[in-house]
């Protein structure tokens, strides 16, 4: 139930990272993020290859997971198909997209985050009605249910938490095709950071508020779970589809920051 807390300590963790990224950007604005750093630091071309290595091989398991979420039950509301093969129809769109072009890319990733903005401000609403009407459990946002200590086990869903906040360091990645990137980088950062990191606190909190923990952590589509029980008359199918589009737009960064890496690191 306390998940909430797990988002905001995920929060924190990235902070780190961002105010590191945000003095390094300013120094490189160059595509390839962490592998150029690596690069620039150390001089040394295996170091270089293993950090690269670790970004790509973490860029292609988020991007392998949350196809596997999409082709999941939020794609069952509409067509009966084998996960696996969704997932890989879903990876080929997303390189498709990618291979069109970056302008192309950023253009439907700004689609797609205005979509996904809107669905999580829903389960705000709904978390809003539910407790106006009286019907909120305001303890389960406080239980921790896990064996032994709570602090590690807070820190231990941070650990899960902070693959909500993936792509926040992605945008580094391509610097080189912005417009002052010193300026504009650091801005969006911190204020991207800022926003998700609110509305992931109060979302999952709202859940917690809403649903049973233990139906929340046996089910595969948790907001939808939330959009049912709450009182607002939304169908299923529609959330379904603002989650498929959620899951699209993190892949698709994960898919871009991908390339971006390897187009950096082939520029080296």
């Amino acid at each position: 139930g306390a998940a909430w807390m797990s988002f905001g300590v995920a929060v924190l963790f990235a902070l780190l990272t961002a105010c590191s990224y945000a003095e390094l950007v300013t120094k490189y604005p160059r595509a390839a993020g962490a592998s150029l750093y690596v690069n620039r630091a150390f001089r040394n071309d295996a170091l270089s290859f293993l950090v690269t290595f670790c970004l790509l091989a973490a860029g292609l398991a988020a991007v392998g997971a949350l196809a596997r979420v999409f082709g999941g039950r939020y794609f069952q509301e509409f067509v009966a198909a084998p996960q696996l093969l969704v997932a890989v129809l879903f990876v080929l769109a997303l390189g498709l997209i990618n291979f069109r072009g970056i302008s192309e890319s950023v253009w439907i990733n700004t689609a797609l985050s205005i979509i996904e903005l809107v669905g999580l401000l829903i389960i705000v609403v709904i978390g809003g009605m539910v407790l106006a009407s009286g019907q909120a459990d305001l303890s389960r946002p406080f239980q921790i249910s896990a064996e032994g200590s709570a602090p590690f086990a807070v820190i231990g869903g941070a650990t899960l938490a902070f693959f909500a906040l993936i792509g926040f360091e992605n945008a580094v990645n391509v610097a080189e095709e912005t417009r002052n990137p010193s300026r504009a980088y650091p801005l969006a950062l911190f204020g991207g950071l800022a926003l998700a990191g609110v509305l992931y606190i109060v979302v999952s909190f709202t859940a917690a508020m809403v649903v049973p923990i233990d139906v929340l952590a046996g089910s595969d589509g948790p907001l939808l779970e939330v959009v049912e029980r709450g009182p607002l008359p939304i169908p299923g199918w529609a959330f379904s589809l603002i989650a498929l589009v959620a899951v699209t737009n993190t892949a698709l960064v994960a898919h871009i920051m991908v390339s971006r890496v390897l187009y950096g690191m082939a520029q080296e």
